[in-house]
């Protein structure tokens, strides 16, 4: 069934308004924009499933985000984020109660970040049909047979939710999966803060003065690709970016010299602001430049043999427990232990718990591992309380 009128939406969104939970899924596209073109929407309860078509030209979406707003309904999505940000972009809101399923399998011992096809196949025992993932959702019309293929990731999702939340209760983790939920609850998660994006682009510069240059650059081209709804690389690229930091144009001529720049950049609206962002932030004083950056410092030749032990303690507990590592502590987290800085989130709630507690008494020395050769299995052997 594929909805695309306003009136059946809302008779749809009448049933399942009377349900406990609804899977859902999207299918999208954004190779051409910066934020992402709904082109489908799957939905289902049990006994019910239906696509919804965004794109047609007589549908109104607000009966199905009013539903996604009741808090008795729990919203079931796998590997959610990239769905939500598309709902939070059409309605600045975040679908909630939420239940992600790939987190979700990492809590019950399914691996780290299980794909939805392995974890239907892990659960149910059907294997699915991939072979129209490429397809273009844009299209129209839809074809049965494409409607069917979108259908199959929430019907099957019924399946899997039931699972693991059965999974959770019997385990007593249901906290467990509702701490990393909250991460995705918050709105700020889906807000991209134009001054702080440069963080995530890896940078040769190590100098206070070029970190703010690159900073006020990376911002300028956040807010422009957003302007126009393009992807940043449609802006410019990243090596373009870098290139404009370790030369500082000041005039047309000199921007047009730039290896990364493309033909006739210079002379357009982009070209002339570039230039100005650059004399602006060649101005600013010193107090505006990044305050909590630093140049990363590369660990000591202890420090990363002490994150191997961290590992190697992760690795036990995480087996013990049967769950995926990474949901316990990240790679960072274990370099940040090594340093000393217990300031981590694997340091609080559950995570404190079950891996944190024993990483502090690993260091006084008051916990070892070894291996076991009747089990043939490490272990972890808490020494005795000292006096």
């Amino acid at each position: 069934m594929i909805i695309t009128t306003t009136e059946k939406l809302s008779q749809l969104c009448q049933t399942l308004s009377q349900a406990s939970y609804i899977t859902l899924d999207t299918e999208f596209i954004r190779e051409k924009t910066y934020y992402p073109v709904l082109c489908l929407i799957q939905i289902a309860t049990d006994n019910i499933a239906a696509c919804i078509d965004p794109l047609s030209p007589d549908l109104d979406l607000s009966p199905l985000f009013n539903l996604l707003e009741k808090p008795n309904i729990v919203k079931v999505f796998h590997a959610a984020r990239q769905d939500i940000e598309i709902f939070y972009h059409l309605t600045q809101k975040v679908p909630a109660p939420l239940f992600d399923t790939q987190i979700a399998a990492m809590v019950c011992g399914y691996g780290e970040n299980i794909g939805y096809q392995q974890l239907v196949q892990d659960i149910t025992g059907t294997v699915l049909d991939k072979s129209l993932r490429f397809t273009d959702w844009s299209h129209r019309p839809l074809t049965e047979e494409q409607i069917d293929y979108a259908l199959h990731d929430v019907t099957y999702l019924r399946d899997v939710y039931k699972s693991l939340h059965q999974t959770l209760q019997k385990t007593e983790r249901t906290s467990w999966l509702s701490e990393e939920i909250a991460i995705q609850n918050d709105p700020a998660t889906y807000e991209v803060d134009n001054d702080m994006i440069w963080k995530k682009i890896k940078t040769p510069f190590k100098k206070p003065a070029q970190i703010h240059l690159f900073s006020r650059l990376c911002a300028w081209r956040e807010q422009t690709a957003k302007e126009k709804n393009k992807p940043r690389r449609h802006i410019l690229k990243d090596d373009a970016l870098i290139e404009l930091v370790a030369t500082k144009p000041k005039t047309a001529e000199e921007l047009s010299q730039l290896r990364h720049i493309p033909n006739g950049f210079e002379n357009s609206q982009l070209g002339h602001e570039i230039l100005e962002v650059i004399t602006k932030a060649e101005a600013d004083p010193s107090s505006a430049w990044p305050k909590d950056w630093a140049p990363p410092k590369q660990p000591t030749a202890t420090q990363r043999t002490v994150q191997d032990l961290f590992q190697l303690l992760l690795s036990v507990i995480a087996t013990d427990l049967g769950v995926a590592p990474k949901i316990i502590a990240t790679h960072e987290d274990l370099a940040q232990l090594a340093r000393g800085n217990n300031q981590v989130p694997c340091m609080t709630g559950w995570r404190r718990e079950v891996f944190g507690e024993k990483v502090l008494l690993f260091k006084q020395g008051r916990l070892s591992i070894r291996y076991n050769p009747q089990t043939h299995k490490p272990e972890i052997i808490p020494d005795h309380p000292r006096k």
